[in-house]
């Protein structure tokens, strides 16, 4: 220990290394114990696996869409590879089968579960200082439901495709001979999975928080989780239903949606967007969390405005139920409705404003280390507020009518989604892999692809604003030469946004080669997931964590000499024991 490390009349508290019996990941082996575990982190990483696999997928199908865009004719699917593989079917219908393959499971399978299952399976119990969650057995259906709802996706895929897009829209999802009924089947189980999670964390953090963790002593981490778990648990079933009804009007022509029944398409788009909307939501209040957690941390500063931080997420889960119309402006509603709408999409984005000005003032003047999981959160302020900001447009009726169904639409809900969601994932990943894993990966590669991802991203979608603004529809397979050049510097970054991201995934399998050893507590964190060993324990902890401040930094000191940081408190002085009086005897000393 270095002699300025720690404070005289202190010392130290540090778990130091576990055992390989006490570490989680090998308490027990065999394919079997993981496949029927009820540990939340095996659990969580199954998840993590799960979701990467289809983030990969779906970021693969999304190149194949850039590279076709870059010919205004159509390039990639018009290539005789294609043509072989599937001769009945024309270029614009593979384009139109992979764009809604890519939405659907990026949006379902992946952006929808990547942080409240992987990560929250991981480390909300962790964070409570407890064993597990309420309900192990319902965590652990809860992954094979979304397994379940992964395999009805590739049926769809292998059987005759899905090229309604991935909202499902009708009409046309009523009537289209592709695999509908695969596809919203796979929805409606994972829209159990969902839900299956969001009650198991509600009732976790209800009924399991430590005594001395009031509400307001809680991680935000765990705020954001909360409000994500009432939307799951409340919008959820609007989908389920909705999604039941078109299976319903396919396979019993019902008149519901379809006109050709005296059914009403609009009405489809209400009940989709009374789910939709809040699964935005779903999506990035989550990452919302994460991104509180980075930037005080490696911020080394208590986070500015906690209440506030904390507050907000509740009103963006209650607000979030209140702006679906939004989407429907030019659906033909009457002039009231949309007024109204649009005031209640401004209302909703002053909660989010609270969160990145509360940020900003939590790095103002804070110490702040610019390491990998700092660098992809302020990639996320930079992104997400652009994403939000161009929402106003969106938002504003005169403006939208000009911009819907363009290709502005799709560069704002790239910047909310991915350069929200997607970002703040990779940077708490980064963040907790130490303590998931239990190794350090390299700084510099993580940074590099930080950068990259960056880059990458803004190369992408920052033309597609003023694709969307020179009138540019979304979801064309083709497009007049004026816009080509745009679309070539938006599909050039996509190729760099892939450097970028399987750079990451190289980084993070290289530390579990090559890693070194990860401490308890890398970057100098005050909540309860730092206080045990990296990886955690099979029970997280040997005895009951001391519940503190979250966000109170001053008894963690970077230890120079061990190169980790390190809690410390005040010296117990120790009292020796008396001897036990010896005695007396009864008869003196003559005797």
């Amino acid at each position: 220990m270095s002699a300025g490390s720690v404070p005289s009349g202190y010392e130290v508290s540090d778990p130091g290394f576990p055992t390989k019996e006490e570490n989680y990941l090998t308490n027990s082996k065999g394919i079997l114990s993981w496949m029927f575990t009820l540990d939340h982190k095996r659990i969580g990483m199954m998840y993590l696996v799960g979701v990467s696999v289809a983030f990969l997928v779906a970021g693969l199908l999304a190149l194949g869409i850039r590279l076709h865009l870059l010919a205004p004719d159509g390039w990639l699917f018009n290539q005789s590879i294609f043509q072989w593989l599937a001769p009945e079917k024309a270029p614009n219908d593979i384009y139109n089968q992979v764009f809604t393959l890519h939405g659907a499971i990026m949006v379902f399978l992946f952006i929808i579960p990547s942080v409240p299952a992987a990560l929250g399976n991981f480390l909300v119990p962790v964070m409570l200082g407890a064993k597990d969650v309420a309900f192990p057995r319902l965590n652990l259906s809860s992954f094979y439901l979304w397994v379940a709802g992964a395999v009805f996706f590739v049926m769809a895929l292998l059987a005759s495709g899905l090229d309604t897009g991935w909202t499902f829209y009708t009409p046309y999802s009523t009537t289209t001979d592709s695999s509908v009924i695969l596809a919203t089947t796979g929805a409606f189980i994972l829209g159990f999975s969902s839900i299956f999670t969001g009650l198991n964390f509600i009732v976790t953090i209800n009924t399991m928080r430590p005594p001395g963790m009031t509400w307001f002593r809680m991680p935000l981490f765990l705020w954001a989780t909360y409000a994500t778990s009432i939307i799951q648990v409340l919008a959820t079933p609007v989908l389920g239903i909705t999604l039941l009804l078109l299976i319903a009007e396919r396979t019993m022509h019902i008149g519901i949606f379809d006109p050709e029944y005296n059914g009403d398409p609009v009405t489809f788009q209400h009940f989709f967007w009374f789910y939709s909307h809040p699964a935005v939501y779903i999506m990035i209040l989550p990452a919302f969390g994460i991104i509180s957690e980075l930037i005080s941390v490696h911020s080394h500063k208590r986070i500015f405005g906690y209440r506030f931080i904390a507050y907000s997420s509740i009103a963006i889960a209650l607000l979030g139920f209140l702006v679906w119309g939004h989407h429907m402006f030019t659906a033909g509603m009457s002039q009231m409705t949309t007024i109204i709408f649009s005031a209640l999409t401004f209302t909703v984005s002053v909660p989010s404003a609270i969160k990145v000005f509360n940020w900003l003032a939590t790095m103002w003047k804070g110490s702040i280390s610019l390491t990998t999981p700092m660098m992809y959160a302020i990639s996320f302020i930079f992104l997400f507020t652009i994403g939000g900001l161009t929402g106003l447009h969106l938002g504003t009726l005169a403006t939208d009518q000009h911009l819907h169904d363009t290709y502005f639409v799709v560069a704002h809900f790239h910047y909310v989604m991915v350069g929200g969601t997607l970002v703040a994932f990779l940077g708490g990943v980064f963040h907790w892999w130490p303590k998931m894993v239990g190794v350090m990966y390299s700084e510099l590669g993580g940074r590099i692809s930080a950068v990259l991802v960056f880059l990458g991203f803004n190369l992408t979608f920052l033309p597609q604003f003023v694709l969307g603004s020179r009138g540019m529809p979304r979801r064309y397979a083709t497009y007049d030469p004026e816009f080509q050049s745009l679309h070539a510097m938006s599909t050039y970054g996509a190729l760099l946004l892939g450097v970028g991201l399987f750079f990451a995934l190289g980084v993070l399998i290289h530390s579990l080669l090559r890693g070194k050893r990860a401490p308890a507590n890398p970057w100098g964190g005050a909540t309860l997931e730092w206080n045990c060993t990296s990886p955690p324990p099979f029970y997280n902890f040997d005895r009951a964590p001391v519940v503190g401040d979250p966000y109170e930094f001053g008894d963690i000191v970077w230890d120079s000499v061990q190169e980790r940081y390190v809690k410390i408190e005040p010296k117990r002085e120790v009292v020796p024991e008396t001897p036990a009086e010896q005695p007396a005897h009864a008869g003196g000393k003559d005797e």
